[in-house]
């Protein structure tokens, strides 16, 4: 149930984005799901390699590499789904930033961390 939510957020979010960036567009609220699913899998199998495979440039760039990462695998995603098109490398890497962004705000409301009782 968890990890719908989490698509269902990240479709919501990326969606609204597309009416914020010009340079991003989906055909409905049905791409915007789909590519918020593939995503998800290309954040969980595809992006570990890259990271690996990366990893000089990343130490090297203090972590600033994982942006261009992070677009790419929209680039990729795009590739896949066929009503989302991603006009440029550059508009892939600031839908991916604020993308993030928007994402880590809204889980934070949504799966608050809870705190230990510090009486016990």
């Amino acid at each position: 149930m968890k990890f719908l939510l989490k698509i269902l957020i990240t479709s919501v979010n990326a969606f609204i984005l597309a009416y914020l960036l010009p340079g991003i567009a989906f055909n409905d609220i049905f791409t915007a799901i789909v590519v918020a699913v593939i995503l998800a899998i290309l954040d969980a199998t595809i992006k570990p390699l890259l990271i690996i495979l990366t990893l000089p440039v990343t130490i090297f760039s203090l972590g600033l590499f994982l942006f261009f990462i992070n677009a790419f695998i929209i680039l990729i995603a795009e590739h896949f789904v066929s009503g989302f098109k991603v006009a440029s490398f550059w508009d892939a890497l600031l839908f991916s930033m604020l993308l993030s962004f928007f994402n880590s705000f809204v889980h934070r409301r949504a799966f608050p961390v809870k705190q230990p009782d510090k009486n016990s």
